[in-house]
């Protein structure tokens, strides 16, 4: 098994990951450890807005909404089978 990297704003309904790294300023970061969004957490995308702006994920039993370019500074993990 690899390890692929993602943001969490490439992440489609249904897909999930592992929050690897924040790359935003002091303040979104705080607000996103805040939210949970911190390392080794799991999150899910369940659902996205019909005009595709913001997406609702599920971050340790809680449903955040977030905009593409908040979502965009978090840097997912996620197991990617070879075979």
């Amino acid at each position: 098994m690899n390890r692929e990297t993602c943001t969490l704003a490439a992440l489609s309904v249904g897909e999930s990951g592992v929050v690897c790294a924040l790359d935003t300023d002091d303040a979104m970061r705080r607000r996103l450890w805040d939210m949970g969004m911190v390392e080794g957490t799991s999150v899910q995308c369940l659902f996205r807005a019909p005009s595709g702006d913001p997406t609702a994920y599920a971050v340790r039993g809680a449903v955040l909404a977030l905009r593409r370019r908040d979502a965009a500074a978090v840097t997912l993990c996620r197991e990617a089978v070879t075979g």
